[in-house]
């Protein structure tokens, strides 16, 4: 079966053998507070805690997120469930280090601000001016509207730590990019 990918200069048109079966399982972002990112990530777009993984000896905790979905069976066996965690793709990882909560004027960088570098994570909704009203409702910060630039139809919106989250509908995406 011949995959197929745009071709760009620097893309390697042939895939290595050896990367058969890599998948991207997650990104990882650091947060402040943990409760407070829990709460936004599991009731503004649904996301569940597959594993925490506690580091002690190093102070920091873990948190992976993804959607489940209803009729999805999780692994009971703490193993089962830690490998079944590092096999989906779409993890969101929340990096929690510890006492980070108690400084008042701790901040992670958002990547956004200067110097940029890391830009945001995106979710796909099945429909936009939905979920827009699902985000205000929910008072989440906006910092791009789907009507507002150049980009029409993708909406910005940040997290408890200011990280932006990207919010798309596929259907609206086809002409994108194009001229």
């Amino acid at each position: 079966m011949a995959i197929f990918t745009e071709q760009h200069p620097g893309v390697d048109t042939h895939v290595p053998p050896e990367t058969s079966g890599f998948t991207l399982n997650h990104t990882m972002l650091r947060i402040k507070a943990p409760e407070r990112s829990l709460a936004f990530y599991s009731h503004v777009f649904g996301l569940r805690v597959l594993r925490k993984l506690d580091f002690p000896e190093m102070q920091f905790t873990l948190y992976f997120l993804a959607r489940v979905d209803v009729d999805e069976t999780v692994p009971d066996e703490i193993g089962e469930r830690t490998t079944w965690t590092f096999s989906r793709r779409g993890v969101l990882e929340l990096t929690h280090n510890w006492g980070t909560e108690n400084q008042p004027d701790f901040a992670y960088h958002d990547g956004n601000a200067e110097p940029q570098g890391f830009g945001h994570i995106c979710f796909s909704v099945p429909d936009l001016s939905t979920a827009m009203h699902w985000l205000e409702s929910n008072q989440v910060e906006f910092v791009k509207r789907p009507e507002d630039g150049k980009m029409k139809n993708v909406a910005f919106v940040k997290d408890p730590d200011g990280y932006w989250i990207e919010i798309v509908e596929p259907a609206l995406m086809s002409k994108m990019g194009q001229g």
